[in-house]
């Protein structure tokens, strides 16, 4: 009967060991489970309520051109833009700039972002244009407009698109973030990088201009991610009024 006892003890006390690895286990398991849930929380709330703005600028293969004064710096560049936050909360795109630079001359002229609409003569005698306003752009939202820009009235470059060939663009967004979050957001602050691009201009036939606009398209018809250059291409558009 004692050795019946000692092996039942033994027995009972091998089986309330495994049974106590077998509950280790499990509560490894559902310990990890939590974090990972914890973890997978914490994320979502970021990325839908917390995580900064993230503004990107995005613009087409074709943009176009007009230089319809003569004796005039002026020149207008339409120039259809998308904007996408790709952030949690929202920001605003104050003001836009454009750099166009000349490679054959080494001449740079800039230009602002002075209205919306599409440029034809009819349409500026008329005033058929919509001033630029600062476009805000709640989380993960995004906006599409053709952007008209002039010359500064400044400049002293009085044209810079005067031939036909490649012209590298710079696009610059001058934007304010909100600051809810105090020193954090002041650590997290970013700013968007310029979009650099390149157009091939056309022959120029400032004819055209009487009416409507030169298409300028990227080399290759392919335009680049945000903040890359495409390599220039010798392909050329041919002239087309509006």
């Amino acid at each position: 009967m004692g050795l019946f006892r000692s092996r039942i003890t033994r027995d009972d006390g091998t089986g309330l060991a495994m049974e106590t690895v077998r509950g280790g286990d499990s509560g490894v398991v559902t310990a990890v489970a939590s974090a990972l849930a914890l973890l997978f929380s914490a994320y979502s709330l970021y990325e839908t309520s917390v995580r900064r703005p993230d503004l990107r600028a995005f613009v087409p293969p074709v943009i176009r051109y007009s230089s319809p004064y003569n004796n005039s710096n002026f020149e207008v560049f339409e120039v259809p833009v998308t904007l996408v936050n790709l952030g949690a909360r929202a920001g605003t795109v104050l003001s836009m700039d454009l750099e166009v630079e000349n490679p054959r001359k080494k001449s740079k002229k800039l230009f602002y972002s002075a209205e919306f609409g599409r440029w034809t003569m009819d349409n500026a005698n008329a005033l058929n244009f919509r001033p630029f306003a600062p476009v805000s752009l709640p989380g993960k939202a995004s906006s599409s407009d053709s952007v008209l820009f002039y010359a500064r009235s400044d400049e002293k470059v009085e044209q810079v698109a005067d031939e036909k060939g490649s012209y590298k663009f710079k696009l610059t967004l001058n934007t304010v973030f909100p600051e809810d979050l105090g020193p954090l957001d002041h650590f997290w602050q970013t700013r968007p990088a310029p979009v650099l691009f390149e157009m091939e201009m056309p022959e120029i036939d400032h004819r055209v201009f009487t009416q409507g606009t030169l298409p300028l398209h990227a080399p290759n018809w392919v335009v680049s991610e945000p903040g890359a250059v495409v390599p220039a291409a010798t392909a050329t558009a041919e002239p087309k009024a509006n």
